[in-house]
Protein backbone atom coordinates (compact mmCIF):
# COMPACT_ATOMS: atom_id res chain seq x y z
CA UNK A 1 0.00 0.00 0.00
CA UNK A 2 1.36 3.32 -1.32
CA UNK A 3 0.52 6.15 1.03
CA UNK A 4 1.65 9.50 0.53
CA UNK A 5 4.49 9.97 2.14
CA UNK A 6 2.99 13.25 4.35
CA UNK A 7 -0.12 10.98 4.96
CA UNK A 8 1.96 8.04 6.14
CA UNK A 9 4.24 10.72 8.27
CA UNK A 10 1.10 11.79 10.00
CA UNK A 11 -0.29 7.96 10.53
CA UNK A 12 2.86 7.12 11.99
CA UNK A 13 2.74 10.19 14.63
CA UNK A 14 -0.36 8.78 15.70
CA UNK A 15 0.72 5.78 16.32
CA UNK A 16 3.74 6.50 18.12
CA UNK A 17 3.07 9.30 19.85
CA UNK A 18 1.13 10.05 22.85
CA UNK A 19 -2.41 8.87 21.63
CA UNK A 20 -4.95 6.49 23.58
CA UNK A 21 -4.89 2.54 23.07
CA UNK A 22 -8.02 2.77 21.12
CA UNK A 23 -6.89 5.66 18.47
CA UNK A 24 -4.13 3.75 17.98
CA UNK A 25 -5.76 0.48 17.46
CA UNK A 26 -8.45 1.73 15.45
CA UNK A 27 -5.98 2.82 13.18
CA UNK A 28 -4.22 -0.30 12.64
CA UNK A 29 -6.96 -1.88 11.90
CA UNK A 30 -7.32 0.42 8.52
CA UNK A 31 -3.39 -0.06 8.14
CA UNK A 32 -4.08 -4.21 8.48
CA UNK A 33 -7.50 -4.16 5.71
CA UNK A 34 -5.49 -1.98 3.64
CA UNK A 35 -8.10 0.87 3.43
CA UNK A 36 -5.84 3.28 1.69
CA UNK A 37 -9.14 5.86 0.62
CA UNK A 38 -10.44 5.49 4.92
CA UNK A 39 -6.73 6.44 5.93
CA UNK A 40 -6.34 8.90 3.22
CA UNK A 41 -9.49 10.86 3.81
CA UNK A 42 -8.24 10.62 7.53
CA UNK A 43 -5.28 12.32 7.43
CA UNK A 44 -4.39 13.90 4.10
CA UNK A 45 -4.78 16.73 6.38
CA UNK A 46 -5.61 18.85 9.51
CA UNK A 47 -9.11 18.96 10.07
CA UNK A 48 -9.27 23.03 9.79
CA UNK A 49 -10.25 25.82 12.57
CA UNK A 50 -12.41 28.41 10.38
CA UNK A 51 -13.52 31.73 11.60
CA UNK A 52 -16.49 29.86 13.35
CA UNK A 53 -14.47 26.61 14.74
CA UNK A 54 -14.31 23.56 13.87
CA UNK A 55 -16.93 20.97 11.93
CA UNK A 56 -16.41 17.63 10.55
CA UNK A 57 -17.08 13.80 10.33
CA UNK A 58 -16.14 12.20 13.80
CA UNK A 59 -13.71 9.68 13.64
CA UNK A 60 -9.86 8.86 13.89
CA UNK A 61 -7.36 10.99 12.41
CA UNK A 62 -5.90 14.53 12.17
CA UNK A 63 -8.95 15.30 9.38
CA UNK A 64 -11.49 13.95 12.26
CA UNK A 65 -13.39 15.66 14.82
CA UNK A 66 -12.40 14.07 17.64
CA UNK A 67 -10.61 14.50 21.31
CA UNK A 68 -7.55 15.34 20.07
CA UNK A 69 -8.69 17.77 17.39
CA UNK A 70 -11.16 19.18 19.78
CA UNK A 71 -8.16 19.41 22.37
CA UNK A 72 -5.62 21.50 19.59
CA UNK A 73 -8.51 23.76 18.83
CA UNK A 74 -9.47 24.47 22.71
CA UNK A 75 -5.42 24.93 23.80
CA UNK A 76 -5.04 27.25 21.22
CA UNK A 77 -8.18 29.40 22.36
CA UNK A 78 -7.11 28.85 25.81
CA UNK A 79 -3.70 30.24 24.45
CA UNK A 80 -5.54 33.49 23.46
CA UNK A 81 -7.61 33.97 26.21
CA UNK A 82 -4.66 34.02 28.58
CA UNK A 83 -3.19 36.51 26.01
CA UNK A 84 -6.10 38.55 25.87
CA UNK A 85 -7.04 39.20 29.67
CA UNK A 86 -3.84 38.62 31.47
CA UNK A 87 -4.16 39.33 35.16
CA UNK A 88 -7.82 38.73 35.21
CA UNK A 89 -10.12 35.73 36.17
CA UNK A 90 -10.95 34.20 32.72
CA UNK A 91 -14.57 32.42 32.14
CA UNK A 92 -15.63 30.73 29.56
CA UNK A 93 -19.32 28.35 29.39
CA UNK A 94 -19.08 25.37 27.33
CA UNK A 95 -22.66 23.76 26.12
CA UNK A 96 -23.83 21.05 23.60
CA UNK A 97 -26.29 19.41 21.29
CA UNK A 98 -27.78 16.22 21.39
CA UNK A 99 -25.06 14.66 18.75
CA UNK A 100 -22.84 11.66 19.27
CA UNK A 101 -20.02 11.88 21.57
CA UNK A 102 -21.19 15.95 22.36
CA UNK A 103 -21.76 15.72 26.18
CA UNK A 104 -17.59 13.81 25.93
CA UNK A 105 -16.34 16.59 23.86
CA UNK A 106 -17.99 19.33 25.90
CA UNK A 107 -16.59 17.56 28.85
CA UNK A 108 -13.00 17.42 27.11
CA UNK A 109 -12.82 21.04 26.58
CA UNK A 110 -14.37 21.77 29.99
CA UNK A 111 -11.04 20.35 31.52
CA UNK A 112 -8.74 21.27 29.01
CA UNK A 113 -10.16 24.95 30.19
CA UNK A 114 -10.06 24.16 33.47
CA UNK A 115 -6.39 22.98 33.25
CA UNK A 116 -5.23 26.41 32.20
CA UNK A 117 -6.48 28.03 34.83
CA UNK A 118 -9.62 29.00 33.29
CA UNK A 119 -13.27 29.26 35.32
CA UNK A 120 -15.33 26.85 33.64
CA UNK A 121 -19.29 27.06 33.73
CA UNK A 122 -20.36 23.58 31.95
CA UNK A 123 -23.74 22.66 31.43
CA UNK A 124 -25.21 19.41 33.21
CA UNK A 125 -27.13 18.15 30.18
CA UNK A 126 -28.12 19.13 26.42
CA UNK A 127 -29.12 22.90 25.74
CA UNK A 128 -29.60 25.25 22.74
CA UNK A 129 -26.79 27.31 21.45
CA UNK A 130 -28.99 30.17 21.88
CA UNK A 131 -29.02 30.02 25.86
CA UNK A 132 -25.48 29.36 25.49
CA UNK A 133 -24.84 33.01 23.79
CA UNK A 134 -27.24 34.08 26.90
CA UNK A 135 -24.63 32.40 29.36
CA UNK A 136 -21.82 33.99 28.50
CA UNK A 137 -22.86 37.83 28.82
CA UNK A 138 -25.80 36.60 31.87
CA UNK A 139 -22.25 35.31 33.76
CA UNK A 140 -19.77 37.86 32.56
CA UNK A 141 -17.63 35.20 30.77
CA UNK A 142 -14.77 36.28 28.25
CA UNK A 143 -15.89 32.95 25.91
CA UNK A 144 -17.73 30.34 25.30
CA UNK A 145 -17.91 27.34 22.96
CA UNK A 146 -21.16 24.84 22.25
CA UNK A 147 -20.36 21.51 20.40
CA UNK A 148 -22.34 21.17 17.79
CA UNK A 149 -22.74 20.10 13.48
CA UNK A 150 -26.30 22.47 13.72
CA UNK A 151 -28.65 20.24 10.71
CA UNK A 152 -25.39 18.48 9.22
CA UNK A 153 -25.85 14.94 8.96
CA UNK A 154 -25.56 12.23 11.70
CA UNK A 155 -21.99 11.85 11.05
CA UNK A 156 -20.66 15.43 11.94
CA UNK A 157 -20.05 17.22 15.26
CA UNK A 158 -18.62 20.68 15.46
CA UNK A 159 -17.32 23.27 18.01
CA UNK A 160 -18.42 26.77 17.35
CA UNK A 161 -16.51 29.78 19.31
CA UNK A 162 -18.09 32.85 21.40
CA UNK A 163 -16.64 35.92 22.25
CA UNK A 164 -17.46 37.93 25.59
CA UNK A 165 -20.73 39.80 24.08
CA UNK A 166 -22.09 35.84 23.60
CA UNK A 167 -21.80 36.39 19.72
CA UNK A 168 -19.46 33.89 17.57
CA UNK A 169 -15.97 35.63 16.69
CA UNK A 170 -15.11 37.96 13.87
CA UNK A 171 -12.40 40.11 13.44
CA UNK A 172 -9.37 39.87 14.76
CA UNK A 173 -10.45 37.75 17.13
CA UNK A 174 -11.84 35.30 14.52
CA UNK A 175 -8.08 35.33 12.79
CA UNK A 176 -5.97 35.78 15.89
CA UNK A 177 -7.76 32.38 17.78
CA UNK A 178 -6.56 30.52 14.10
CA UNK A 179 -3.64 31.68 14.93
CA UNK A 180 -2.59 30.04 17.92
CA UNK A 181 -4.44 26.95 17.13
CA UNK A 182 -2.48 26.32 13.91
CA UNK A 183 0.76 26.95 16.40
CA UNK A 184 -0.81 23.54 18.44
CA UNK A 185 1.95 21.15 16.75
CA UNK A 186 1.55 18.06 18.72
CA UNK A 187 -1.17 16.84 21.67
CA UNK A 188 1.73 16.81 24.06
CA UNK A 189 0.99 20.79 24.19
CA UNK A 190 -2.43 20.38 25.09
CA UNK A 191 -3.42 20.29 28.99
CA UNK A 192 -5.64 17.29 29.10
CA UNK A 193 -5.96 16.63 32.80
CA UNK A 194 -8.99 18.70 34.21
CA UNK A 195 -8.91 20.95 37.31
CA UNK A 196 -12.37 20.22 38.82
CA UNK A 197 -12.71 22.48 41.44
CA UNK A 198 -12.66 25.30 38.45
CA UNK A 199 -15.38 23.41 36.75
CA UNK A 200 -19.24 24.63 37.81
CA UNK A 201 -22.13 22.79 36.41
CA UNK A 202 -24.80 24.85 35.66
CA UNK A 203 -28.85 24.32 34.22
CA UNK A 204 -31.96 24.79 35.73
CA UNK A 205 -30.94 28.07 37.20
CA UNK A 206 -29.86 29.61 33.98
CA UNK A 207 -32.96 28.27 31.97
CA UNK A 208 -35.09 30.31 34.26
CA UNK A 209 -33.10 33.17 33.37
CA UNK A 210 -32.92 32.92 29.90
CA UNK A 211 -37.11 31.92 29.87
CA UNK A 212 -38.00 35.00 31.63
CA UNK A 213 -36.20 37.33 28.95
CA UNK A 214 -38.06 35.26 26.28
CA UNK A 215 -41.07 35.70 27.55
CA UNK A 216 -40.53 39.56 28.20
CA UNK A 217 -40.75 39.55 24.34
CA UNK A 218 -44.43 38.98 24.25
CA UNK A 219 -46.65 42.21 23.10
CA UNK A 220 -50.28 40.69 22.67
CA UNK A 221 -50.24 38.53 26.05
CA UNK A 222 -54.31 39.06 25.75
CA UNK A 223 -54.63 38.06 22.75
CA UNK A 224 -52.92 34.77 23.60
CA UNK A 225 -55.31 34.64 26.79
CA UNK A 226 -58.32 34.05 24.12
CA UNK A 227 -56.16 31.43 21.98
CA UNK A 228 -54.33 29.69 24.68
CA UNK A 229 -55.51 26.92 22.94
CA UNK A 230 -54.03 27.24 19.68
CA UNK A 231 -53.04 23.55 18.45
CA UNK A 232 -49.88 23.91 18.17
CA UNK A 233 -47.29 20.60 17.10
CA UNK A 234 -43.56 20.71 17.96
CA UNK A 235 -40.77 18.25 16.86
CA UNK A 236 -37.30 19.09 18.15
CA UNK A 237 -35.84 16.55 15.23
CA UNK A 238 -34.36 14.61 18.11
CA UNK A 239 -32.41 17.79 19.19
CA UNK A 240 -31.98 20.23 22.09
CA UNK A 241 -35.55 22.42 21.40
CA UNK A 242 -37.49 19.71 24.04
CA UNK A 243 -35.74 21.36 26.70
CA UNK A 244 -36.72 24.91 25.88
CA UNK A 245 -39.43 25.63 23.55
CA UNK A 246 -42.59 23.63 25.18
CA UNK A 247 -41.25 25.62 28.34
CA UNK A 248 -40.94 28.93 26.22
CA UNK A 249 -44.62 28.26 24.90
CA UNK A 250 -46.13 27.48 28.40
CA UNK A 251 -44.73 30.64 29.34
CA UNK A 252 -45.99 32.98 26.86
CA UNK A 253 -49.87 30.98 27.95
CA UNK A 254 -49.71 28.06 25.33
CA UNK A 255 -52.00 25.24 26.83
CA UNK A 256 -52.47 22.66 23.71
CA UNK A 257 -48.81 21.99 22.21
CA UNK A 258 -48.87 18.47 20.89
CA UNK A 259 -45.28 17.52 20.50
CA UNK A 260 -44.03 14.75 17.99
CA UNK A 261 -43.42 11.85 20.66
CA UNK A 262 -41.62 9.52 17.76
CA UNK A 263 -38.89 12.84 17.63
CA UNK A 264 -39.15 14.02 21.18
CA UNK A 265 -36.02 11.80 22.66
CA UNK A 266 -32.57 13.74 21.99
CA UNK A 267 -30.41 11.11 19.64
CA UNK A 268 -27.23 11.60 17.95
CA UNK A 269 -28.37 9.45 14.92
CA UNK A 270 -31.48 11.06 14.29
CA UNK A 271 -33.36 8.06 13.55
CA UNK A 272 -36.53 9.10 12.11
CA UNK A 273 -35.35 11.35 9.34
CA UNK A 274 -32.32 11.16 6.89
CA UNK A 275 -31.25 14.53 7.96
CA UNK A 276 -32.50 17.08 10.46
CA UNK A 277 -32.99 20.04 8.91
CA UNK A 278 -36.66 21.63 9.19
CA UNK A 279 -35.61 23.26 5.86
CA UNK A 280 -36.34 20.14 4.43
CA UNK A 281 -40.19 18.48 4.01
CA UNK A 282 -38.81 14.98 5.08
CA UNK A 283 -38.02 16.29 8.74
CA UNK A 284 -41.24 18.14 8.96
CA UNK A 285 -43.10 14.83 7.94
CA UNK A 286 -43.87 13.20 10.66
CA UNK A 287 -45.33 16.85 12.95
CA UNK A 288 -47.13 17.53 9.54
CA UNK A 289 -48.74 13.61 9.80
CA UNK A 290 -49.72 15.05 13.25
CA UNK A 291 -51.03 18.03 12.80
CA UNK A 292 -53.12 16.63 9.98
CA UNK A 293 -54.75 14.13 12.65
CA UNK A 294 -55.12 16.67 15.48
CA UNK A 295 -56.00 19.35 12.77
CA UNK A 296 -54.08 21.48 14.87
CA UNK A 297 -53.54 25.45 13.74
CA UNK A 298 -49.25 25.32 13.48
CA UNK A 299 -46.54 23.37 12.73
CA UNK A 300 -43.37 24.57 14.19
CA UNK A 301 -39.62 22.46 14.20
CA UNK A 302 -36.23 23.40 15.62
CA UNK A 303 -32.91 21.84 14.48
CA UNK A 304 -30.54 19.93 16.86
CA UNK A 305 -29.35 22.80 17.99
CA UNK A 306 -32.43 24.79 18.54
CA UNK A 307 -30.82 28.02 16.45
CA UNK A 308 -32.91 27.26 13.08
CA UNK A 309 -37.15 27.02 13.11
CA UNK A 310 -39.33 25.70 10.65
CA UNK A 311 -42.66 26.17 10.05
CA UNK A 312 -45.74 24.87 8.34
CA UNK A 313 -49.23 26.22 7.93
CA UNK A 314 -52.59 25.67 6.26
CA UNK A 315 -53.38 27.45 2.83
CA UNK A 316 -57.12 28.37 1.79
CA UNK A 317 -57.63 24.92 0.33
CA UNK A 318 -56.48 23.81 4.26
CA UNK A 319 -53.32 21.77 2.45
CA UNK A 320 -50.17 22.06 4.75
CA UNK A 321 -47.52 23.86 3.24
CA UNK A 322 -43.82 24.95 4.52
CA UNK A 323 -42.91 28.61 5.18
CA UNK A 324 -39.59 29.04 4.16
CA UNK A 325 -37.24 31.28 5.77
CA UNK A 326 -37.35 34.16 4.01
CA UNK A 327 -41.05 34.35 4.46
CA UNK A 328 -40.80 33.19 7.99
CA UNK A 329 -38.45 36.57 8.94
CA UNK A 330 -40.84 39.08 6.94
CA UNK A 331 -43.58 37.63 8.70
CA UNK A 332 -41.76 37.85 12.26
CA UNK A 333 -40.72 41.84 11.05
CA UNK A 334 -43.89 42.01 9.96
CA UNK A 335 -45.79 41.21 13.11
CA UNK A 336 -43.24 42.89 15.49
CA UNK A 337 -43.70 46.14 14.03
CA UNK A 338 -47.11 46.38 13.38
CA UNK A 339 -47.96 44.92 17.34
CA UNK A 340 -45.10 47.40 18.08
CA UNK A 341 -46.71 50.26 16.56
CA UNK A 342 -50.50 49.15 17.83
CA UNK A 343 -49.20 48.50 21.11
CA UNK A 344 -47.53 52.26 21.66
CA UNK A 345 -44.18 50.49 22.23
CA UNK A 346 -42.34 52.03 19.05
CA UNK A 347 -39.19 54.24 19.43
CA UNK A 348 -37.49 56.74 16.94
CA UNK A 349 -34.53 54.47 17.62
CA UNK A 350 -35.48 51.17 16.78
CA UNK A 351 -33.91 48.92 13.95
CA UNK A 352 -33.88 45.20 12.15
CA UNK A 353 -31.34 43.91 9.78
CA UNK A 354 -31.74 41.13 7.26
CA UNK A 355 -28.53 39.67 5.43
CA UNK A 356 -27.52 40.57 1.99
CA UNK A 357 -29.53 37.60 0.22
CA UNK A 358 -32.36 38.29 2.70
CA UNK A 359 -35.79 38.96 1.16
CA UNK A 360 -35.77 42.81 0.40
CA UNK A 361 -39.53 42.90 1.48
CA UNK A 362 -37.84 42.98 5.41
CA UNK A 363 -36.75 46.56 4.51
CA UNK A 364 -40.18 47.46 2.63
CA UNK A 365 -41.82 46.93 5.61
CA UNK A 366 -39.58 48.66 8.17
CA UNK A 367 -39.51 51.27 5.85
CA UNK A 368 -43.87 52.03 5.96
CA UNK A 369 -43.32 51.63 9.64
CA UNK A 370 -40.55 54.64 9.35
CA UNK A 371 -38.14 52.24 10.87
CA UNK A 372 -34.89 51.54 10.35
CA UNK A 373 -33.17 49.02 8.50
CA UNK A 374 -29.99 47.53 7.71
CA UNK A 375 -28.42 44.66 6.03
CA UNK A 376 -25.03 42.62 6.87
CA UNK A 377 -23.05 40.02 5.21
CA UNK A 378 -24.36 36.57 5.70
CA UNK A 379 -23.93 35.04 9.41
CA UNK A 380 -25.50 35.91 12.73
CA UNK A 381 -21.81 36.99 14.00
CA UNK A 382 -22.23 40.40 11.73
CA UNK A 383 -26.05 41.02 12.94
CA UNK A 384 -24.66 40.86 16.21
CA UNK A 385 -22.08 43.11 15.45
CA UNK A 386 -23.96 46.00 14.45
CA UNK A 387 -26.46 45.56 16.87
CA UNK A 388 -22.60 46.34 19.72
CA UNK A 389 -21.67 48.99 17.27
CA UNK A 390 -25.52 50.46 17.86
CA UNK A 391 -25.96 49.66 21.60
CA UNK A 392 -26.60 52.75 24.03
CA UNK A 393 -27.30 54.69 20.37
CA UNK A 394 -30.24 52.51 18.61
CA UNK A 395 -32.53 49.73 19.70
CA UNK A 396 -32.45 46.32 18.01
CA UNK A 397 -36.10 44.50 17.33
CA UNK A 398 -35.27 41.65 15.57
CA UNK A 399 -33.40 40.24 12.43
CA UNK A 400 -33.19 37.42 10.29
CA UNK A 401 -31.52 35.58 7.24
CA UNK A 402 -33.26 33.54 4.53
CA UNK A 403 -31.73 30.52 6.22
CA UNK A 404 -34.45 29.87 8.98
CA UNK A 405 -32.73 32.40 11.49
CA UNK A 406 -34.14 34.75 13.29
CA UNK A 407 -33.07 36.69 16.82
CA UNK A 408 -35.43 38.87 18.43
CA UNK A 409 -33.81 41.30 21.28
CA UNK A 410 -30.34 41.68 21.80
CA UNK A 411 -30.62 39.76 25.51
CA UNK A 412 -29.22 37.27 23.10
CA UNK A 413 -26.59 36.92 20.00
CA UNK A 414 -27.27 34.36 17.19
CA UNK A 415 -29.97 33.30 16.31
CA UNK A 416 -32.63 31.74 18.66
CA UNK A 417 -35.39 29.02 17.47
CA UNK A 418 -36.61 28.93 21.05
CA UNK A 419 -37.43 32.79 21.20
CA UNK A 420 -39.02 32.56 17.61
CA UNK A 421 -41.01 29.63 18.09
CA UNK A 422 -42.95 31.71 20.95
CA UNK A 423 -43.24 34.26 18.90
CA UNK A 424 -44.59 32.80 15.80
CA UNK A 425 -47.36 31.08 18.11
CA UNK A 426 -47.87 34.58 19.16
CA UNK A 427 -48.07 35.51 15.40
CA UNK A 428 -50.76 32.65 15.08
CA UNK A 429 -53.18 33.46 18.09
CA UNK A 430 -53.17 37.47 16.84
CA UNK A 431 -54.55 35.99 13.31
CA UNK A 432 -57.05 34.01 14.54
CA UNK A 433 -57.95 36.38 17.36
CA UNK A 434 -58.68 38.26 14.34
CA UNK A 435 -60.20 35.62 12.22
CA UNK A 436 -57.33 34.72 9.89
CA UNK A 437 -54.65 31.82 9.61
CA UNK A 438 -50.86 32.89 10.21
CA UNK A 439 -51.23 32.05 5.75
CA UNK A 440 -54.10 34.45 4.96
CA UNK A 441 -51.55 36.72 7.05
CA UNK A 442 -48.68 36.11 4.78
CA UNK A 443 -50.78 37.03 1.93
CA UNK A 444 -52.34 40.18 2.81
CA UNK A 445 -48.76 40.99 4.03
CA UNK A 446 -47.76 40.21 0.50
CA UNK A 447 -50.51 42.54 -1.04
CA UNK A 448 -49.15 45.52 0.84
CA UNK A 449 -45.49 45.16 0.37
CA UNK A 450 -45.45 43.30 -2.82
CA UNK A 451 -44.75 39.78 -4.08
CA UNK A 452 -41.31 38.43 -3.31
CA UNK A 453 -40.31 34.46 -4.46
CA UNK A 454 -36.74 33.64 -3.23
CA UNK A 455 -35.07 30.58 -4.26
CA UNK A 456 -31.14 29.42 -4.60
CA UNK A 457 -29.25 26.70 -5.86
CA UNK A 458 -25.95 25.37 -4.85
CA UNK A 459 -23.33 23.89 -7.25
CA UNK A 460 -20.88 21.52 -6.07
CA UNK A 461 -17.23 21.75 -7.96
CA UNK A 462 -15.64 18.62 -6.99
CA UNK A 463 -11.57 18.50 -6.64
CA UNK A 464 -8.78 21.05 -6.82
CA UNK A 465 -10.34 21.75 -10.62
CA UNK A 466 -13.74 22.36 -9.22
CA UNK A 467 -12.38 25.11 -6.88
CA UNK A 468 -10.47 26.66 -9.36
CA UNK A 469 -13.67 26.79 -11.55
CA UNK A 470 -15.45 28.55 -8.99
CA UNK A 471 -12.68 31.59 -8.96
CA UNK A 472 -13.19 31.30 -12.56
CA UNK A 473 -16.79 31.65 -12.62
CA UNK A 474 -16.39 35.16 -10.45
CA UNK A 475 -13.63 36.38 -12.11
CA UNK A 476 -16.12 36.42 -15.17
CA UNK A 477 -19.35 37.65 -13.60
CA UNK A 478 -16.70 40.27 -12.38
CA UNK A 479 -15.12 41.26 -15.49
CA UNK A 480 -18.01 40.26 -18.30
CA UNK A 481 -21.20 41.07 -16.16
CA UNK A 482 -24.57 40.32 -17.87
CA UNK A 483 -26.42 43.34 -19.32
CA UNK A 484 -29.56 41.84 -19.28
CA UNK A 485 -30.71 38.80 -16.98
CA UNK A 486 -34.17 37.22 -18.10
CA UNK A 487 -34.90 39.90 -20.35
CA UNK A 488 -34.49 43.27 -17.88
CA UNK A 489 -31.49 45.26 -17.94
CA UNK A 490 -28.94 44.87 -14.86
CA UNK A 491 -28.76 48.60 -13.22
CA UNK A 492 -26.33 47.94 -10.55
CA UNK A 493 -23.69 45.59 -9.53
CA UNK A 494 -22.70 45.41 -5.97
CA UNK A 495 -19.29 43.72 -5.18
CA UNK A 496 -18.82 42.82 -1.41
CA UNK A 497 -15.38 42.09 -2.19
CA UNK A 498 -14.09 45.24 -3.52
CA UNK A 499 -16.63 47.22 -1.45
CA UNK A 500 -18.30 48.82 -5.10
CA UNK A 501 -21.68 49.33 -5.84
CA UNK A 502 -21.79 50.47 -9.77
CA UNK A 503 -25.12 52.02 -11.16
CA UNK A 504 -24.40 50.56 -14.59
CA UNK A 505 -26.71 53.69 -16.04
CA UNK A 506 -24.55 56.34 -15.10
CA UNK A 507 -21.55 54.37 -14.26
CA UNK A 508 -21.45 56.14 -10.86
CA UNK A 509 -19.87 54.39 -7.94
CA UNK A 510 -20.58 53.96 -3.86
CA UNK A 511 -19.41 51.70 -0.86
CA UNK A 512 -21.16 48.90 0.22
CA UNK A 513 -19.73 49.77 3.84
CA UNK A 514 -19.24 46.26 4.75
CA UNK A 515 -15.92 44.48 5.27
CA UNK A 516 -14.53 42.32 2.14
CA UNK A 517 -16.51 39.00 1.15
CA UNK A 518 -16.44 37.37 -1.76
CA UNK A 519 -20.16 38.42 -3.36
CA UNK A 520 -21.69 39.73 -6.41
CA UNK A 521 -24.84 40.92 -6.46
CA UNK A 522 -27.18 41.67 -9.76
CA UNK A 523 -30.04 44.21 -9.46
CA UNK A 524 -32.54 44.78 -12.27
CA UNK A 525 -34.32 47.14 -13.61
CA UNK A 526 -37.97 44.88 -12.65
CA UNK A 527 -36.16 44.55 -8.89
CA UNK A 528 -34.73 41.04 -9.27
CA UNK A 529 -31.73 39.88 -6.98
CA UNK A 530 -29.24 37.73 -7.93
CA UNK A 531 -26.40 37.27 -5.50
CA UNK A 532 -23.31 34.65 -6.30
CA UNK A 533 -21.15 33.67 -3.20
CA UNK A 534 -18.72 30.81 -2.99
CA UNK A 535 -18.61 28.83 -0.03
CA UNK A 536 -15.36 29.44 1.98
CA UNK A 537 -14.93 25.74 3.38
CA UNK A 538 -16.75 23.37 0.52
CA UNK A 539 -16.11 23.03 -3.57
CA UNK A 540 -19.87 25.52 -3.32
CA UNK A 541 -21.03 28.18 -4.96
CA UNK A 542 -24.43 29.24 -4.21
CA UNK A 543 -26.93 31.70 -6.37
CA UNK A 544 -29.44 33.52 -4.21
CA UNK A 545 -32.80 34.69 -6.58
CA UNK A 546 -34.93 37.45 -5.18
CA UNK A 547 -37.68 38.50 -7.77
CA UNK A 548 -40.73 40.61 -7.70
CA UNK A 549 -44.18 41.78 -8.63
CA UNK A 550 -46.98 43.68 -7.09
CA UNK A 551 -50.20 41.79 -5.53
CA UNK A 552 -53.10 43.85 -6.56
CA UNK A 553 -55.40 41.17 -4.87
CA UNK A 554 -55.19 38.63 -2.35
CA UNK A 555 -56.83 36.15 -4.17
CA UNK A 556 -54.38 36.06 -7.24
CA UNK A 557 -51.53 35.26 -4.66
CA UNK A 558 -50.80 31.71 -5.94
CA UNK A 559 -50.88 32.79 -9.68
CA UNK A 560 -48.73 35.27 -8.75
CA UNK A 561 -46.34 33.27 -6.84
CA UNK A 562 -46.48 30.61 -9.71
CA UNK A 563 -45.77 33.06 -12.35
CA UNK A 564 -42.18 34.09 -10.39
CA UNK A 565 -41.01 30.87 -9.97
CA UNK A 566 -41.35 30.69 -13.33
CA UNK A 567 -39.35 33.81 -13.85
CA UNK A 568 -36.87 32.41 -11.04
CA UNK A 569 -36.45 29.64 -13.99
CA UNK A 570 -36.03 31.46 -16.51
CA UNK A 571 -33.31 33.64 -14.55
CA UNK A 572 -31.52 30.26 -13.91
CA UNK A 573 -31.04 29.08 -17.67
CA UNK A 574 -30.62 32.73 -19.08
CA UNK A 575 -27.79 32.48 -16.62
CA UNK A 576 -26.94 28.88 -17.60
CA UNK A 577 -26.29 27.97 -14.22
CA UNK A 578 -27.68 24.11 -14.97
Amino acid sequence: MALPSDVQQKINTWLTGDYDAQTQADIQQLLDSNQEDALNDAFYRDLEFGTGGLRGVMGTGSNRMNRYTLGMATQGLCNYLLESFPAQEIKVAVAHDSRNNSPEFARIAGGIFSANGITVYLFEALRPTPELSYTIRHLGCQSGVVITASHNPKEYNGYKVYWNDGAQVVAPHDKNIIREVNEIQSVNAVKFQADESRIHLIGGQLDDAYLSEVQKLSINPEAIKRQHDLKIVFTPIHGTGITLVPKALERFGFTNVSVVEAQATPDGNFPTVVSPNPEEKAAMQMALDQARQLDADLVIATDPDADRVGIAVKNTQGEWVLVNGNQTAALLTFYLLSARKNAGKMTEQDFIVYTIVTSEVLGDIAKAHGVKSYQTLTGFKYIAGLIRDLEGKETYIGGGEESYGFMIGDFVRDKDAVSACAMIAEMAAVAKDNGRTLYEEMVQMYATYGLYREDLISLTKKGQRGAEEIQEMMRDLRAQPPHTIAGSPVVELRDYQTGIVRNLQNGQETRTGLESSNVLQFLTEDGSKISARPSGTEPKIKFYFSVKQPLDSVNEFEQGYEALGGKIARIIEDMQLK
